[in-house]
């Protein structure tokens, strides 16, 4: 094994390079990427200098890889943002605020109401069909109304 590895060459950086990037294509979330650029980045520098020992490749290696990690981090930290459409993807956050009718009455702290083409599962104080009320929260896909 030591053998091998005080031959290393430039090849073997860049076929560990070229096999972390196929990984990569097959799923592995931008993990693979970093290190597989820092084994082809360790390939070009022993390629410039051949002389480079063993131990000076890994510890390039390890640094690299550190350095893009560290960097891909920091970009992926700045990049969240809020989102200009808070409520998307939380189905019924647009209701909160609204008044309806109720569907079904609230008999023990359930019943339904309907929005546009849907009935809403609803909880609250009891109260009567036909009655206005007010979706005042959500709680998953129960909407919390209060009468008007």
């Amino acid at each position: 094994m030591l053998s091998y590895l005080q031959q290393l060459t430039y090849w073997d950086w860049l076929g560990l390079g070229i096999l972390l990037l196929i990984l990569e294509v097959f799923g592995a979330g931008g993990y693979l990427l970093w290190i597989g650029l820092a084994a082809a980045c360790t390939s070009l520098l022993s390629f410039v200098f051949p002389d480079l020992s063993w131990e000076a490749q890994f510890s390039l290696f390890g640094l690299i890889a550190i350095i893009t990690a560290v960097f891909w981090w920091q970009r992926q930290r700045k990049s969240v943002s809020t989102s200009a459409q808070p409520g998307l993807n939380q189905r019924g956050s647009e209701l909160i605020g609204r008044t309806f009718v109720l569907h079904e009455a609230i008999i023990d702290g359930r019943g339904k109401i309907k929005a546009g083409d849907t009935l809403w599962l609803v909880t609250g104080t009891d109260a009567a069909a036909g009655q206005n009320v007010k979706v005042i929260g959500q709680d998953g896909v129960l909407l919390k109304v209060i009468p008007e």
